[in-house]
């Protein structure tokens, strides 16, 4: 468990050293917002819960957890999705 956070730690001082993107050679996942009513996610794992109220998503390092009304995945690839609704919330887990 320590061998991979210190593997990690080398990597990402590595990533910024270089001055390359994180979300790219970290596999980050990103975020972009448009006000609090559309959402772009790139580099995610996976959709782990889809409700109205709530999406939930695997990322590499972590969960990310949006809540609002009327949430709805707009379309989703392997790489990118479009969350739209009234976001109220963005949790990362």
């Amino acid at each position: 468990m320590k061998k991979n956070r210190d593997r990690n730690q080398r990597k990402e001082q590595f990533v910024e050293t270089l001055k390359l993107p994180k979300d790219i050679c970290m596999g980050a996942m990103k975020v972009t917002l448009t006000g609090n009513s559309e959402a772009w996610i790139e580099n995610y794992r996976g959709i782990l819960e889809y409700t109205e109220n709530q999406i939930l998503l695997q990322g590499k390092t972590c969960q990310a957890c949006f809540e609002g009304t009327r949430l709805a995945i707009d379309y989703y690839t392997n790489e990118d999705m479009k969350i739209s609704g009234c976001i109220t919330c963005i949790r990362y887990l």
